[in-house]
């Protein structure tokens, strides 16, 4: 019971001073290229939600450095096939990264 107090303020130090490496670090050049980035992600989510053959709700969207990343659910292999070569038409779309899983 004694060293009780010294552990836990031990443990606390320690966990504060290591959180800082478990943040996401999107490794954005500058603030142009995270608002671009933005501007894809936008830009795909909207013609999925435009496109009959494509379920919008069930599909994420992120964007890095102009790789457009698709994750989620497609019914079918179609609609994977359509996701992707919808997010290739989008301006800035440097790569797609399809991650798409089959089955939902």
């Amino acid at each position: 019971m004694r060293y009780l107090a010294p552990a836990i303020l031990a443990l606390s130090v320690f966990s504060v001073t290591m959180l800082p490496g478990c943040a996401v670090s999107r490794d954005q050049s500058s603030v142009g290229s995270y608002i671009d980035d933005a501007a894809i992600t936008t830009a795909v989510k909207a013609r999925f939600a435009e496109d009959k053959t494509v379920a919008a709700t069930s599909i994420s969207v992120e964007t890095l450095n102009g790789t457009v990343l698709l994750s989620g659910f497609a019914k079918n292999a179609t609609e994977k096939m359509n996701a992707e070569k919808l997010a290739h038409g989008v301006k800035g779309v440097k790569a797609v990264k399809n991650e798409i899983v089959l089955g939902k």
